[in-house]
C-alpha cells in the first residue's frame, strides 16, 4: 500500500514566564539597496527576530519584511524606519497582548482540536486515539530527541466513515502523521519562550542553543537562506542531519522510500502551498505536474471560505532556503512533496487565534484530499 507522510508543525501557545509586553511586529517595505541594508543593520544591532523572510540575509529591495522588535528597542526601530523613509506598518502593537488574545477558545477539555495543546496533551491524545481505534490508528516511535523525548508517528489505515471520498483514500493509502517533530523546542515554547523555534541541542564552542530543523536536511545544506552561526534562528547545524529529530525523520523516510508517494509538511504563516525547490531557482524535473497539482489543491482550499493562497516553487514563491525536509524528500524520491504555510498573511502571524484553528483545518483538509486523490490516480 502506498503512503502519504504528513508533518504537522503548527505554533503553540503557552503560559511561559518570558513576557513579550511592549514588543512590536513590524512590516517594512524597503525600496532601495540602502533601505534594505539599513534593515539588515538594524537586525544585527537591535537583535530583530525576522519572521518573513526568516533570515536577515534574504532582505532586499522590493521584498516585504516582517520582524519582531524587543520592547527596549521597539520605539527606536520605529523612529529609524520613519527617519529613513522606509514604508512600514505595525502588524502587532504588543506581542504579549496578541499572544494572550490568541487563546480565545472557550473549550476547557484537556485535549481539543479547536485549541492549542501542549506536548504532554498531544502525547496522551496520540496514545488514546490509537488505543480507542486499534483497527484505524497505530502509534510507533521513530526516534528520541536530544533531551530524551520520544518522537511518535501515527499511522491511519483502512476504515469506512461518513466521508466517502476520504474513506476511499484510506482504503487505498496509508497516512502517516507526525504531530510534532521538534518535541524539545515545542515543549520549551510552552514553558520558557513562546517564540522559540530551534531544537534544544548544545552547540560546540557556543553558548547558543539549538538548530533550525527546517535548515538541517541534506538539500543544498547551508548554502543559501540558512546561517552557519549557531546563535542565529536559521542556524543550519554542525552538519546535515546533525539533529536527532531530523535524523529520525530522514531514517524513517529512507527505510520506507519504496512506498512513500507523497510528503506534506505543515508550517505557518503566509497562506502558500510550495513545492521543490526552495534551495535553488532551478526547476524540479516534475515542476509542471507539481504546479498543476498545487493549483488544483489551492482552488479546493479556497472554495470553502475564500481564503487566498499563493502557490509555486519555494525559491521563487517565498524565498530561497536551503536544508528543508520537503526538498530533501523530493530528492530522495518522493515525487509529490509539498509545504503548506497556513493562515494568515501577517495580521496575527505566529499568534493566530484559536478561533481560526477549525476553519484552517477544514480548508486545508480539502487541499490534502485533492493531493491524495492525485497521488492515488497518478503515482
Amino acid at each position: 500500500m502506498w503512503t502519504i507522510l504528513i508533518l504537522a508543525g503548527i505554533a503553540a501557545v503557552s503560559a511561559e514566564p518570558r513576557s513579550f509586553h511592549g514588543e512590536k511586529v513590524f512590516r517594512a517595505f524597503p525600496q532601495t539597496f540602502e533601505q534594505a541594508q539599513l534593515i539588515k543593520s538594524l537586525g544585527e544591532h537591535a537583535k530583530l527576530d525576522f519572521w518573513d523572510p526568516d533570515n536577515v540575509d534574504l532582505v532586499e529591495p522590493g521584498i516585504q519584511v516582517d520582524f519582531r522588535a524587543q520592547s527596549y528597542v521597539s520605539y527606536d526601530v520605529q523612529a529609524m524606519l520613519e527617519q529613513s523613509g522606509i514604508p512600514y506598518e505595525i502588524m502587532i502593537d504588543d506581542l504579549q497582548d496578541a499572544l494572550e488574545k490568541q487563546r480565545d477558545s472557550n473549550i476547557r477539555a484537556v485535549h481539543s482540536y479547536e485549541k492549542y495543546n501542549d506536548l504532554d496533551t498531544i502525547k496522551a491524545w496520540s496514545a488514546n486515539i490509537a488505543a480507542q481505534n486499534p483497527t484505524l490508528v497505530s502509534r510507533s516511535q521513530i526516534g528520541t530527541s536530544y533531551e530524551g523525548r520520544p518522537i511518535y508517528l501515527l499511522k491511519a489505515v483502512n476504515s469506512y466513515g461518513v466521508d466517502s471520498q476520504f474513506t476511499n483514500l484510506l482504503n487505498n493509502l496509508d497516512f502517516y502523521v507526525l504531530p510534532v517533530m521538534n518535541v524539545d523546542g515545542y515543549a520549551y515554547s510552552w514553558t520558557t519562550n513562546r517564540m522559540w523555534r530551534k531544537t534544544r541541542s548544545v552547540n560546540r564552542n557556543s553558548s547558543c542553543i539549538g538548530t533550525d530543523p527546517n535548515r538541517n536536511f541534506n538539500a543544498g545544506w547551508c548554502t543559501v537562506g540558512a546561517s552557519s552561526r549557531a546563535c542565529d534562528e536559521t542556524y543550519c547545524g554542525a552538519s546535515a542531519e546533525s539533529e536527532r529529530e531530523s535524523q529520525a525523520l530522514a531514517n524513517f523516510v529512507r527505510a520506507n522510500i519504496g512506498s512513500i508517494k507523497a510528503y506534506l509538511t505543515i508550517h505557518s504563516y503566509s497562506q502558500m502551498l510550495l513545492f521543490p525547490y526552495s534551495y535553488t531557482y532551478s526547476l524540479a524535473k516534475d515542476h509542471n505536474e507539481l504546479n498543476t497539482v498545487a493549483k488544483g489543491a489551492v482552488a479546493a482550499l479556497t472554495s470553502l471560505y475564500g481564503t487566498k493562497y499563493t502557490y509555486g516553487a519555494g525559491g521563487s514563491t517565498i524565498y530561497l532556503a536551503a536544508g528543508g525536509s520537503d526538498d530533501w524528500a523530493y530528492n530522495a524520491g518522493v515525487k509529490y512533496s509539498f509545504t503548506f504555510e497556513l493562515r494568515d498573511t501577517g495580521r496575527y502571524g505566529f499568534a493566530l487565534p484559536e478561533s481560526q484553528i477549525k476553519p484552517t483545518c477544514e480548508e486545508t483538509m480539502l487541499a490534502v484530499k485533492y493531493i491524495a486523490n492525485h497521488v492515488l490516480t497518478n503515482a
